[in-house]
């Protein structure tokens, strides 16, 4: 491999490489930004609703457990601008990628469990204990589904002859 070339054709420096893989992960994050921003921005002003006094227990503690939850999935995933703030001009693009990546999968790992917490929420408000454990297991299955199984599905199956530990790999994503 010279020049950073590999078999496919792609031919960049570490620090464009670095670049493009940045460019890429600020893409990603502006959708998973949005959806948890307004998840969250929704969440807060529940409390406030009057129907919130007269909730049961059980249902305000999930309702705590899904405003924090939200709050740590909208830090996850603001992370990596402040992250990239913080350290822009240090030449560190490589590592603040890495970092940034990290950030994001946590932040997605939260916005799972805030979206799946929200849901139980309402739906066992809208349809009782039972019926709303169900559904919401399926649609939790369904979010894995698409978010990890099938990308990881994708990832084994059309990258099996890339060595994902090798650092020279140009493919090779934090």
């Amino acid at each position: 491999m010279a020049n950073g070339t590999d078999q496919r054709g792609r031919d960049e420096s570490p620090e464009e490489r670095a670049d493009r893989q940045w460019q890429e992960l600020v893409q990603e994050i502006r959708v998973a930004q949005t959806g948890v921003q307004i998840l969250f921005g929704f969440l807060l002003t529940v409390a406030f609703a009057p129907v919130f006094a007269g909730l049961p227990q059980t249902e305000k503690a999930i309702y705590v457990v899904t405003v924090v939850l939200g709050s740590l999935a909208t830090g996850a995933l603001i992370g990596p601008v402040a992250f990239h703030r913080l350290v822009s001009g240090r030449r560190i693009k490589p590592e603040a990628v890495a970092w940034a990546a990290r950030l994001t999968f946590t932040g997605l790992l939260l916005l799972l469990a805030t979206s799946t917490s929200a849901l139980l929420l309402v739906l066992r408000v809208a349809t009782g204990n039972a019926l709303a454990t169900w559904l919401v297991g399926g649609v939790f299955a369904w979010y894995v589904l698409c978010w990890f199984v099938l990308p990881l599905w994708a990832r084994v199956r059309y990258t099996a002859s890339v060595d994902p530990e090798d650092p020279e790999d140009p493919e090779r994503d934090p």
